[in-house]
């Protein structure tokens, strides 16, 4: 897979509105790195307005419920000039399977987690072919590796969204755009919150990508957690199944 770099690359980023989050991060990475452009999106332009007053003429904040597929077409639109597309936009919520299943909670992830990316991508795709430094940017999770039982529900909405990345790697990679997936661990965001783990910062998440891409590094894990993670994965995926099967001790017994 080609390098993949930032410098004087026009970035397109999804879910740009969290001060603590890994959009945010990327956003202001982007800006260190020499981006070009950087456009940054968020359901709520005003909380936009701090990265656009500090990066004017660079940050470019646009509308988008990645969710509205009328959102979608229209910032496609807009940023035909994006080489590298970030698709960061998350929802994650406490959802079982058998026991304490929320079902808003687990098409709300599916609609955000998996069919926002599909979207956003095909949307992107057709003025991606042909640029030098195109590619797609899949923010996935460690929990669509190897299912996460309290977060159950999350989980599968992101190997969905893993099983995605690999198809459009398929069929992008020979159209000279790179696609990269993304798996965080536990990361001090808002949505990491009730975690109670050892946590990264977004920022150093943001140059973590950043340099993988730009080594050409199709599977990028952003953290020491992650790295573990995917190491035990790779060696024994049954044991660390069972071990992830632990803590659905952690979820209340109703149906």
């Amino acid at each position: 897979m080609p390098n993949v770099v930032v410098k004087g690359s026009v970035v397109f980023v999804t879910g740009a509105n969290r001060e603590r989050g890994i959009g945010r991060a990327l956003v202001e990475e982007a800006v260190k790195r020499g981006a070009k452009k950087v456009y940054a999106t968020s359901r709520t332009m005003s909380q936009l307005d701090e990265l656009v007053s500090r990066y004017p003429g660079i940050v470019v904040p646009i509308r988008l419920d990645v969710t509205n597929k009328d959102d979608i077409a229209r910032v496609a639109e807009v940023a035909r000039d994006a080489d590298i597309l970030i698709n960061n936009s998350g929802a994650a919520g406490s959802s079982g399977i058998c026991f304490n299943y929320n079902e808003e909670t687990a098409r709300r992830e599916i609609e955000v987690n998996y069919f926002g990316p599909l979207n956003l991508i095909r949307a992107f795709s057709r003025s991606l072919i042909g640029k030098k430094n195109a590619a797609v940017v899949n923010i996935l999770s460690i929990g669509g590796l190897s299912a996460v039982p309290p977060a159950a529900t999350y989980s599968a909405s992101k190997a969905a969204a893993h099983s995605l990345t690999q198809t459009v790697r398929a069929e992008l990679t020979r159209h000279g755009v790179s696609v990269f997936g993304v798996y965080p661990g536990p990361i001090d965001t808002d949505m990491a919150d009730g975690l109670q783990y050892e946590k990264e910062t977004s920022a150093n998440v943001a140059i973590r990508i950043f340099d993988d891409m730009a080594r050409g590094i199709e599977d990028i894990t952003t953290d020491a957690f992650a790295d573990q993670f995917v190491s035990n994965l790779r060696q024994d995926s049954k044991s660390l199944e069972k071990q992830n099967a632990e803590l659905a001790h952690l979820m209340p017994i109703e149906a």
